[in-house]
């Protein structure tokens, strides 16, 4: 969606400059197509000239960040992921009622910046398992636990496991925080990677649930690679005669899935299989700002609807899809 959210901006304001706050997602090929289209993306938003079109990445930001962009008089467009916009929410809420939020997840990334930055004195970003035998809280009896939504949901289980062995009151959200798309990815690889030699997973090394895939595979037994596109592929790494899952980040696009496959198969033959772990059929609307924006120019977005997941090959990369690709007496 957030992708979906600057192609609609460029083509609504033809000869405007289009900002971004931070990378529109983490993927380096996603970054380096819009920059070619004229889409400046910034870390410090000192740099967007006042008036601007500016829009915020699917990681989401704080008030903070959103009243300055009001004070600048930037017109803003929100392309926050939902799930991340439900964390935002929950954030929000549970410190209204006077909970301590532990929020799990990586400090420095993005998304946890932005929702820490909804109850900046309410929430405690807590990163390991070690680090909660030292945590100092206010109140046992009033903590609730959030978490980053791109994380490996082995990882946050072994963190929240520590959390409720230290705090057995802990209150946890009415449903999982981790996103449905990066969950599937992730059970897929458990299931599949353990019948394949190596498993590639598409994505950027600024990617956290690309990383996330990575290990997991890595975890459960098999070689894993996280390469950007065929490009980083170091054909040394096989022999001719090895199974291998492809999967990929969440953002990556699929035509360099399906690059990566087309190499495979010319180099080594074989056959390409499709696994659908799960059917994905979840729609999110554009977003009102962008809609708005729409209506300004003549154009109406109100039916638009950007469909996650879909069972045909070219379409893999945005659904639980795992493809593998055997070569096997090659």
């Amino acid at each position: 969606m957030a992708v979906d959210v600057v192609s609609q901006t460029i083509s609504l304001l033809p000869g405007e400059k289009v900002y971004v706050f931070h990378e529109i997602v983490h993927n380096r090929h996603v970054v380096n197509r819009f920059q070619q289209q004229g889409v400046v993306f910034v870390e410090d938003l000192a740099e967007v000239p006042p008036g601007s079109i500016l829009v915020f990445s699917a990681h989401g930001v704080s008030p903070e960040v959103r009243e300055y962009s009001r004070s600048r008089g930037f017109q803003t467009i929100d392309a926050t992921c939902p799930l991340v916009t439900k964390v935002h929410s929950e954030c929000i809420r549970y410190a209204r009622q006077g909970y301590e939020i532990l929020l799990v997840g990586h400090a420095n990334h993005q998304e946890v910046v932005g929702t820490r930055g909804e109850a900046p004195e309410a929430v405690t970003v807590v990163e390991s398992a070690e680090q909660v035998a030292s945590l100092k809280v206010r109140d046992e009896n009033k903590l609730v636990y959030l978490t980053q939504t791109t994380l490996s949901t082995d990882d946050a289980g072994v963190i929240i496991a520590a959390l409720k062995a230290r705090f057995p009151n802990l209150k946890e959200p009415p449903s999982s925080d981790i996103c449905y798309a990066t969950t599937n990815r992730q059970n897929a690889v458990r299931q599949i990677a353990p019948e394949c030699d190596i498993v590639l997973v598409v994505g950027s090394k600024n990617s956290s649930n690309s990383v996330r895939l990575t290990e997991i595979a890595q975890n459960v037994g098999t070689a894993a690679r996280l390469i950007d596109d065929v490009s980083e592929v170091d054909w040394s790494w096989f022999k001719g005669d090895e199974t291998v899952m492809i999967t990929a980040g969440a953002s990556a696009p699929e035509d360099l899935v399906a690059a990566l496959c087309r190499e495979l198969l010319q180099r080594f033959g074989g056959e390409l299989e499709q696994r659908e772990i799960v059917n994905e059929d979840v729609e999110f609307g554009l977003p009102l700002s962008l809609r708005k924006l729409g209506k300004a120019k003549g154009v109406d977005l109100d039916d638009s609807r950007i469909r996650v997941g879909a069972p045909t090959i070219t379409r893999a990369t945005y659904g639980a899809v795992a493809l593998t690709v055997s070569a096997k007496g090659k």
